[in-house]
C-alpha cells in the first residue's frame, strides 16, 4: 500500500492506534530535521526492545539532536561514546551487567560513519569476542552531522561535499562497502538489514536479535532529507524505492548464511529512486557520462537482485507489497 492509497473503510483507526506500542525510549521534542529517517528508526528499535535496555550511542546526528544540554529525549539509560568506540563501550557495559547477574539488554547505536569507517575496528572486536550486544547502524549513507561528506556507505555516483559531481567525475567513484558480507565473515549468530518503510519487519528483527545468545547486528536504512536532498514528506516512499529497486536488499543471516529475504513483487527502475534526490540529480542529465553512471547504478541493483534471489515468483504476505508499511500521519498498516 502506498501513501496515496485511501484508508480502508473497514479499518478502525482508533483501535489500531491504541494497539501500537505504549513504550517509547525516545520522546518527542528533540531537534531532528523534519522527515528524519534516523529519528523514526530509533523509536521503532526501542519500541521493539522495550524499557530494560542500556544504549551506548556514538557521536553523530542522533546524539546531537537528542541531547542538547541540559535536555535529553531519552527515557532509557543512555551513554554517549566517542565516534569510534560505541561497540567497545557497549561491550564493557555488557561485561559489567553479566558480572552482576543482570539480564538488561545492551544496544549500541551508530551511524554509517561510526560503523563502516571510524568505528569498524571496535565493532569487529566486539563481534569476535562474542559480546551479547545488538549493534544497530543507522545507515544514512554519509557523514551528515558534519556537513554531508562521503563515507564507506555512500552509494556509487552519489553527490556529497567530498564527492562532488562535475566535469571530472559523476559523484562518488567507489562502490558502497559490502558491510554485511564483512559482518557475516565473523560468523555471528544473527545479522540483518531493515528499512524504516517496513516497521513490523524491523521490529521483528530487533526482537529476534535480542533473543539470540551472542552478538547481533542490524543495518537499518535511514533516509536523510537534508543529505539526500529529497522532500521531508518523501522519507518513507524514498526508502521503499531503495528496497524495490534492489539497491538495499532486506534480508536476515545466521552464522554468515542468508536465511530469509524480502522479495520484490514489482521491481522499480533505479531512475525512480534517483529522481526525488538532489544527490543523484546529475545522473539524470542527458549526457553520455550521466547515462553511463546511471547504468552502473542500475547494474549494481540488478546484481543484488540476482545475488540474493529477490524477485518474487508469486504474491506473498511478506514481500515488498504485502509487508505492512508506514503511512503519512504516523499510522501504519498495509
Amino acid at each position: 500500500m502506498t501513501s496515496s492509497d485511501s484508508p480502508s473503510p473497514s479499518l478502525d483507526w482508533s483501535t489500531l492506534r491504541n494497539s501500537q506500542p505504549r513504550f517509547s525510549g525516545m520522546e518527542s521534542g528533540h531537534g531532528a530535521c523534519q522527515g528524519c529517517g534516523q529519528a523514526l528508526a530509533t523509536r521503532l528499535v526501542l519500541e521493539a526492545a522495550g524499557p530494560d535496555v542500556i544504549v551506548a550511542n556514538a557521536t553523530g546526528c542522533l546524539e546531537i539532536f537528542t541531547t542538547p544540554w541540559p535536555q535529553s529525549a531519552w527515557t532509557v539509560p543512555w551513554i554517549h561514546s566517542l565516534f569510534e568506540n560505541a561497540a567497545a563501550v557497549a561491550a564493557g557495559i555488557e561485561v559489567a551487567l553479566r558480572a552482576q547477574g543482570r539480564t538488561t539488554k545492551v544496544l549500541a547505536f551508530a551511524g554509517d560513519g561510526g560503523t563502516f569507517d571510524i568505528g569498524f575496528q571496535a565493532l569487529s572486536g566486539m563481534l569476535e569476542r562474542n559480546h551479547e550486544v545488538l549493534f544497530v547502524c543507522f545507515d544514512n549513507e554519509a557523514y551528515m552531522n558534519t556537513g554531508i561528506q562521503r563515507s564507506g556507505s555512500t552509494p556509487h555516483g552519489a553527490w556529497t561535499n567530498t564527492s562532488p559531481a562535475g566535469k571530472v567525475r559523476q559523484g562518488k567513484r567507489h562502490f558502497k562497502k559490502d558491510l554485511l558480507a564483512i559482518i557475516a565473515a565473523h560468523g555471528i549468530p544473527y545479522a540483518a538489514t531493515a528499512s524504516v518503510a517496513y516497521p513490523s519487519d524491523l521490529r521483528n528483527k530487533v526482537r529476534r536479535a535480542l533473543d539470540v545468545s551472542g552478538p547481533s547486528f542490524l543495518l537499518l536504512h535511514s533516509p536523510c532529507p537534508l543529505g539526500w536532498g529529497h522532500d521531508s514528506a518523501l522519507t518513507i516512499s524514498v526508502d521503499r524505492l531503495a528496497v524495490e529497486t534492489g539497491l538495499f536488499p532486506v534480508l536476515e543471516m545466521e552464522r554468515g548464511h542468508v536465511v530469509t529475504t524480502m522479495k520484490i513483487r514489482n521491481p522499480r527502475p533505479v531512475r525512480e529512486y534517483a529522481e526525488p534526490q538532489f544527490r543523484f540529480r546529475h545522473l539524470l542529465q542527458d549526457t553520455p557520462e550521466a547515462r553511463e553512471e546511471l547504468e552502473h547504478l542500475q547494474a549494481l541493483a540488478d546484481a543484488n537482485i540476482e545475488r540474493y534471489g529477490l524477485l518474487a515468483t508469486e504474491p506473498g504476505p511478506r514481500d515488498t507489497e504485502g509487508a505492512d508499511t508506514v503511512r503519512r500521519g504516523g499510522s501504519r498498516w498495509g
